[in-house]
């Protein structure tokens, strides 16, 4: 079934998004506006409100002259997302741990047998199998602010984890997440909130977000 938009610039935001987050239209691309309008099937005008909005989320720049830019991947907001989820996943996979529902539960199981390892090139269902066990840990926090403070850190973080993904993960590393996830769950199950709250700050420590922040800040890496 496609999707309905309410107006032609929810149309274009959602499909601009989509592009800048599935890696179609690269960090640092120039958008040139009136074959991008083409391609969505709008004029300029809803396309411009659209990539108002985008710029507002920090996905798109902007500049006096409307020319327009995928905002290239920045080394400092790459740590501050880091910084933001060690407190805020552990915190929410501790009160998963409290709160947790029978229907939580069923989620995270499901979400988990789901799960797939990341290849370099992730399809936006990867991306999105990969968020839905991590959505389905927080939201079982049943803290409306936090849940929605994760969404938009996930948002902002699909791009950062495919500049990791550049450098191929060992064997042993993708096996680690993986028991990582399932011990996550044992603790949520178990409501031993205090281990929850441990393996989500390694798990966000070891992270590709926080991978794309070291890869970032190393010129070395980014050569």
């Amino acid at each position: 079934m496609s999707e309905t938009f309410a107006t032609k610039s929810d149309l274009a935001y959602a499909r601009v998004r989509d592009l800048v987050m599935d890696g179609s239209l690269p960090p640092g691309t120039v958008l040139a506006q009136a074959a991008l309008a083409r391609q969505l099937g709008v004029s300029t005008t809803p396309l411009r409100e659209a990539l108002r909005r985008l710029a507002q989320q920090g996905l798109v720049e902007l500049d006096a002259h409307r020319d327009a830019r995928v905002a290239p991947l920045d080394a400092a907001e790459a740590r501050d997302l880091v910084e933001l989820r060690q407190s805020l996943d552990p915190l929410a996979a501790g009160l998963a741990a409290a709160r947790r529902t029978a229907e939580d539960l069923t989620e995270m199981r499901a979400a988990l047998d789901a799960l797939e390892s990341l290849p370099a090139d992730p399809s936006p269902g990867q991306l999105a199998g990969h968020r839905r066990f991590h959505a389905a840990v927080y939201t079982a926090s049943h803290n409306r602010l936090l849940v929605q403070s994760l969404d938009g850190l996930w948002d902002k973080t699909d791009r950062y984890r495919r500049h990791a993904l550049q450098e191929e993960r060992t064997p042993a590393e993708l096996a680690r997440r993986a028991e990582e996830h399932r011990l996550l769950l044992e603790a949520v199950v178990d409501r031993d909130g205090d281990a929850a709250t441990a393996l989500m700050h390694r798990h966000v420590e070891t992270s590709l977000g926080a991978r794309a922040a070291a890869r970032l800040a190393d010129p070395a890496a980014r050569r």
